[in-house]
């Protein structure tokens, strides 16, 4: 069974999954069904059970020509390497806070 578009959220991800079993005619006794009995896919998105998806596109760029010397290709990889190692430093962070 595909989906007909990959899940790019996890509400979009515990819906395909119960599509997929509503078509094959298997039910389902997981929390993301019983919130779609209660509440239709409004439950779903307000309190996706899934874990999120991210989709990443990767999109060239040439050097304009107008800075010979900076390139703002490596200053743009630079601003999404920080982003990512923000986001790892965060979640790294709740995680202890949690155990602790």
């Amino acid at each position: 069974m595909r989906s007909f578009l990959p899940a790019g959220e996890a509400a979009q991800a515990d819906y395909e999954r119960l599509r997929e079993a509503a078509l094959c005619g298997v039910p389902l006794l997981e929390a993301a069904s019983r919130r779609f009995e209660r509440g239709g896919l409004a439950a779903l998105i307000a309190a996706p059970a899934a874990s999120p998806c991210f989709v990443a596109e990767l999109t060239g760029a040439l050097r304009p020509a107008w800075t010979p010397y900076g390139d703002p290709r490596v200053e743009a990889l630079a601003e999404g390497y920080g982003f990512l190692l923000g986001a790892a430093l965060t979640i790294a962070d709740e995680a202890s806070s949690k155990e602790a």
